[in-house]
């Protein structure tokens, strides 16, 4: 029982019992055995992937002791640049696809600069960006949606090819099982994995977000720390950007919007620290799995839209409290 409540009390003890206490409440409303067919899990796991993407990138920047508000406006963004450079002037995907992660690391590593250069508090500076960001892709647009639909002179419309990219990101793989969108989000994962486990960066971004003056004075370079970890933020938004207009088949300049709280809840509701220097990506992808089952079971069992922002913002505070309480 002993190991038990210090296990319970650890970080990941605590995101993984939320998750539980999430499962069981699947389980017993199940809506008529639907929580027990495989399709809902999958679908599940597909829906969440982009929420998952971004939360990669916003876990590394919490790490630092930061945070990152332009995560779905580079979304938005990055998804109206793809769509015009696939959709509209057909180019294939191995020139589209770093082209719009180009886009997206450009703008995390604005913020990063000014966060670590200029020293601008990071919610000022990326609730910048996210204005920028979502001006910008409106701006790219026209304020319109880019789709397969192109307008001819005379009024009428004439419809494009879907670009392969598109088909395949929006596809289903091994028998129809798993999204390949979910193989982006495990990939993302696993990047974020590499970075804060085996590199040296890693302990770079954890000794920034402990104590940033003494990682300073003990020689870590604190500003291209910051600056890798709003950089991989961005590039992380182009990926779901990418991953969200392949869904859709258009690039929507609105996309993306409010999915930084998603990501920052992910996050936290996996166990990572606001306050920085604590977390890693095991526990977000705990997050990421723990909103997602809670989302598809209030769908699942047809709960009315507010309902279910009342009940999600509820249910996120208590997991978060009861990740915090520690058992006597």
């Amino acid at each position: 029982m002993r190991t038990l409540r210090r296990w319970i009390e650890r970080p990941e003890g605590r995101a993984l019992f939320a998750l539980l206490f999430i499962l069981v409440i699947g389980c017993v409303f199940n809506a008529h055995d639907a929580f027990f067919r495989w399709g809902t899990h999958r679908d599940m796991l597909r829906q969440v992937s982009v929420y998952g993407i971004l939360a990669c990138g916003m876990t590394l920047v919490i790490v630092t002791g930061g945070i990152d508000l332009s995560v779905g406006s580079v979304l938005g963004l990055c998804a109206v640049v793809f769509a015009q450079l696939s959709l509209r002037r057909g180019l294939p995907a191995p020139v589209a696809v770093p082209a719009v992660l180009a886009v997206g690391a450009a703008a995390g590593l604005a913020s990063g600069a000014a966060v670590a250069r200029y020293r601008i508090q990071p919610f000022i500076a990326t609730l910048a960006m996210m204005v920028f960001a979502r001006g910008l892709a409106k701006w790219l647009s026209g304020g319109e949606k880019v789709s397969r639909a192109v307008q001819q002179p005379d009024g009428s419309f004439s419809y494009v090819d879907l670009p392969g990219a598109f088909e395949r990101l929006d596809a289903k793989v091994w028998g129809g099982n798993v999204a390949v969108v979910t193989l982006v989000f495990l990939g993302c994962v696993a990047l974020s994995w590499v970075v804060l486990t085996r590199l040296r960066y890693g302990r770079y971004l954890y000794a920034t977000g402990g104590n940033e003056e003494a990682a300073r004075l003990s020689g870590v370079p604190v500003r291209r720390a910051k600056l890798l970890a709003y950089g991989m933020s961005g590039v992380f938004g182009a990926v779901a950007g990418i991953c969200q207009a392949a869904q859709e088949q258009q690039g929507d300049p609105e996309a993306g919007v409010s999915y930084e709280l998603t990501a920052i809840a992910i996050a936290v509701i996996g166990g990572n620290s606001l306050a920085g220097g604590r977390g890693g990506i095991g526990l977000t992808l705990l997050g990421a799995m723990t909103i997602g089952y809670l989302e598809k079971i209030l769908s699942i069992n047809a709960v009315a839209e507010s309902s279910r922002l009342m009940l999600t913002g509820a249910i996120i505070l208590a997991a978060v409290l009861l990740q915090r309480r520690r058992i006597e």
